[in-house]
């Protein structure tokens, strides 16, 4: 199997597409550091899966590498924070995203908390 077929590898790149697209909006002034930072944070979701996914070999890395893509989409979240407070997101928005990535949180869990449902040879 690829990572890209697995749900929460679709899921975080959906959401990191749609913040990408929202964040275009943004103003200047946050280029190089709210759009910059919540483009990146949620990129970083997708690509920890996928490293996560081809070390899936070595219990141990695939968990780290998991649990780094959650860490990501809660810096993700807290940005979504941020964007809303300083109203460059509406409401709608901000909530689709937000529950977009719990979502995509419940996944990851999922997958720490199974790692044999992924390839990965437990003890």
């Amino acid at each position: 199997m690829d990572f890209k077929k697995l749900l929460a590898y679709q899921k975080a790149f959906d959401l990191a597409m749609s913040i990408f697209e929202i964040s275009k909006s943004f103003p200047k002034e946050e280029t190089y550091s709210l759009t910059d930072q919540i483009r990146r944070s949620s990129r970083s979701v997708c690509a920890n899966m996928a490293e996560a996914y081809r070390k899936r070999i070595y219990p141990k890395h695939f968990i780290s590498k998991l649990t780094d893509a959650d860490g990501e989409n809660s810096e993700t979240n807290s940005w979504l924070d941020f964007a809303l407070a300083c109203n460059y997101i509406s409401s709608e928005d901000y909530f689709k995203c937000s529950e977009e990535g719990k979502e995509v949180g419940k996944l990851i869990n999922y997958m720490i908390n199974n790692p044999g449902k992924f390839g990965v040879k437990v003890d």
